[in-house]
């Protein structure tokens, strides 16, 4: 799929300094920064749900531990 992007002056030299570097294009690097912020806020969901688990199944435990 093709996609415009309207990306600052500031960060495009950024990109284009270390796309250099990497020996990689811009979009690739793009490509990759997107799929970082997906795991990252997949890795979130998954610790929200952890917790609420454990503050539903474990709360009488929990509430003992807090009074010991």
């Amino acid at each position: 799929m093709a996609m415009n992007l309207r990306v600052p002056e500031d960060l495009d030299r950024r990109l284009e300094k270390l796309a250099a570097e990497e020996h990689t294009s811009k979009s690739a690097l793009l490509l990759q920064g997107a799929e970082l912020v997906l795991q990252r806020h997949a890795r979130r969901r998954e610790i929200s749900e952890g917790l609420d688990f454990v503050m539903s199944h474990d709360a009488e435990l929990l509430k003992r531990l807090e009074d010991a």
